[in-house]
């Protein structure tokens, strides 16, 4: 009963859409009619700049580190991925809004990972910021770090369930990001610009 509990509190936190709220009160603008219309850090980051986009950042990335490392803590490796896996899937469709488009589920993966495997997470950073700057892609960072995050964990010897979670949601990521890859074979991706698209 309790492991079940935790995993829907993971769902519930992974709901919450920082990115929208954020914009919603600060802003008062609707999120899902700007930009990609994504709610997660990477819309609201090349919209408003890192002064919105990184707290985002960190929030999208604490709503899955908290319900993963919890369950860890409480049940176990297992209940730590569920719960974290939960919470991936609240960030993907949350409840708070209607179970519509939320974010593509990378930062709050890798709050998971960070709770699961810390070794892992920290070199998926390295991996991620060393490809964004060499491309200034954030898509393309986050397709490489999803696919380097299962070579990791096999690589580095975690638990097959963390690996079994690992290549799960590299899946998971490459398929939330299916349009970008279109765009990027097509040359018609964007890449980050050093400014605001959006002027405050």
């Amino acid at each position: 009963m309790t492991d079940a509990l935790l995993v829907a509190v993971g769902y519930l936190v992974g709901s919450m859409p920082f990115g929208y709220w954020i914009v919603r009160v600060l802003r008062h603008e609707d999120l899902r009619t700007l930009g990609s219309g994504n709610v997660g850090a990477t819309n609201v980051w090349r919209l408003y700049g890192p002064r919105y986009g990184l707290p985002v950042a960190m929030l999208d990335v604490a709503k899955g580190f908290v319900p993963a490392l919890i369950g860890l803590l409480v049940g176990g490796e297992t209940v730590g991925i569920l719960a974290g896996a939960a919470a991936m899937l609240g960030h993907w469709r949350p409840v708070f809004l209607g179970f519509r488009k939320g974010g593509k589920m990378v930062a709050t993966a890798g709050g998971v990972t960070l709770a699961l495997a810390p070794v892992v997470a920290t070199l998926c950073v390295v991996i991620w910021g060393a490809v964004f700057l060499l491309t200034r892609y954030s898509s393309v960072a986050s397709l490489v770090t999803a696919v380097a995050l299962p070579v990791l964990a096999a690589v580095l010897g975690e638990p097959w369930q963390t690996v079994v979670f690992a290549t799960a949601a590299c899946a998971g990521v490459i398929v939330l990001h299916r349009q970008n890859i279109r765009r990027l074979l097509n040359g018609t991706e964007s890449r980050f610009s050093r400014t605001r698209t959006a002027d405050a």
